[in-house]
């Protein structure tokens, strides 16, 4: 039988559960609730009269809006992984000088505020014309995913059994051969790992797309969702509509990469 102390480990579970997953609920209740109603004193806690004029703005207004977002962030994956691979193969098995000194610098990198980051981007890309542009942000965006990608896979990479890559040597085979036909199979979890923090970062950016592209023709989703905002009237239930379809991508992704995540993030963390 279960005892009384697991139940209340069950019970203070649930409790915490509801409350993380509570502003979730709130967004979707707002987003099926009619403008009307946004200012009902006390709120309605449960859509009573909902309405789907919300989910109808997002269909005939932000599908362009979040097909960009896509484009953006299947770029900023693509980009982060041609870059931080081969970079940590090589600061990880190729015996680098200096190779310590740029693992803390990639650190520190992670640790300057996205605004600087998006000023420095918005000098440079005046003087190269990048402003408003897609491309723009997959570069943009891939700076913040690139350093986290090159420490975690830094960290796996090191943990590959040496006699694997000696026999590949001996076979013949050359570091670029070396890392195509045996890392890159072996760090399948991590680099789904990357993979997915990558996508999660540009498909949410805002700082970056409010900088960089404000008046573009094609804007990420966090920019139309902004939209919405006025100075007089806010679509809430629109607004909410929008994150909720937002939302259902990464949901999904997470959901189906979960235990790649969970081994991705733990590889190399122990060592035989």
């Amino acid at each position: 039988m279960t005892g009384p102390r697991e139940w209340w480990k069950t019970a203070l579970g649930v409790l915490f559960t509801a409350l993380m997953l509570f502003p979730v609920y709130w967004m979707v209740n707002v987003s099926l609730t009619k403008t009307s109603d946004m200012r009902a004193d006390p709120p309605h806690w449960f859509p009573w009269n909902p309405t789907l004029d919300g989910y109808s703005a997002v269909f005939s207004q932000q599908l362009p809006n979040l097909a960009t977002s896509l484009l953006i962030a299947l770029g900023t994956v693509a980009l982060t992984l041609v870059i931080s691979a081969p970079a940590a193969y090589a600061l990880s098995q190729l015996h680098l000088r200096g190779a310590g000194t740029l693992n803390f610098i990639l650190l520190v990198a992670q640790m300057i505020p996205g605004v600087i980051m998006a000023m420095g981007f918005y000098s440079m890309y005046i003087k190269l014309g990048w402003l408003n542009s897609i491309w723009g942000l997959v570069i943009a965006d891939s700076t913040v995913a690139v350093p986290f990608g090159v420490l975690l896979l830094t960290t796996f990479m090191a943990g590959i059994q040496r006699e694997l890559l000696q026999a590949a040597t001996i076979d013949g085979a050359g570091s670029w051969r070396t890392f195509r036909s045996i890392v890159l199979p072996i760090s399948r979890n991590s680099l789904l790992t990357v993979s997915l923090f990558a996508f999660l970062w540009a498909w949410s950016d805002f700082i970056f797309a409010s900088t960089l592209n404000r008046n573009g023709d094609l804007i990420p989703i966090t920019l139309g969702i902004y939209k919405y905002i006025g100075n007089n009237t806010t679509e809430w239930n629109s607004i909410m509509a929008t994150a909720t379809v937002a939302s259902i991508p990464a949901a999904v992704l997470l959901v189906i990469a979960q235990r790649y995540v969970a081994a991705g993030v733990t590889a190399g963390a122990v060592k035989d």
